[in-house]
């Protein structure tokens, strides 16, 4: 099932079970999806669902990051929440035995031994990684220090 009639799904229900929450984060997640199916030509696949729902959470990471500097907890929680709520939708995160051995992997099938080769390295373990969700900074930092 497509991931926008899946959200209008849930929207349904939230609506009738009254979650104010639920229903506003479900209500952006749709209006950002609406929004790339209108902006691209091409249909909405799982990989640009998975896209727009990265940056909704990279988003929401930012708002809250900045709200807890103002001062503005309850904002910031609420930024958190609306993160927590989001991240439901992605698929399940790789363990860190998984990402140790794409890494390996990726620098056996390269030969990388300097940093100045750790493009062809990330390419590989990125493509080794597809269906699973990974923070590409804690990736960049662990391929970086094996290869210093």
């Amino acid at each position: 099932m497509p991931l926008i009639d899946q959200v209008q799904q849930e929207m349904a229900a939230a609506m009738k079970s009254r979650d104010a929450a639920r229903l506003s984060t479900l209500r952006m997640l749709k209006a950002a999806l609406m929004k790339q199916k209108v902006d691209s030509p091409k249909p909405l696949d799982e990989a640009v669902e998975m896209q727009v729902l990265k940056i909704l959470i990279k988003q929401r990471m930012d708002a809250a990051e900045m709200f807890r500097k103002a001062g503005r907890m309850e904002q910031a929680e609420k930024e958190e929440a609306e993160k927590a709520m989001l991240e439901t939708y992605l698929p399940a995160g790789a363990s860190e035995e998984e990402v140790d051995a794409a890494i390996a992997g990726a620098m056996a099938e390269t030969g990388a031994t300097s940093i100045k080769q750790m493009g062809a390295v990330m390419k590989s373990v990125q493509a080794k990684l597809t269906g699973k969700t990974v923070d590409g900074k804690s990736l960049s930092d662990k391929v970086r220090s094996k290869l210093s």
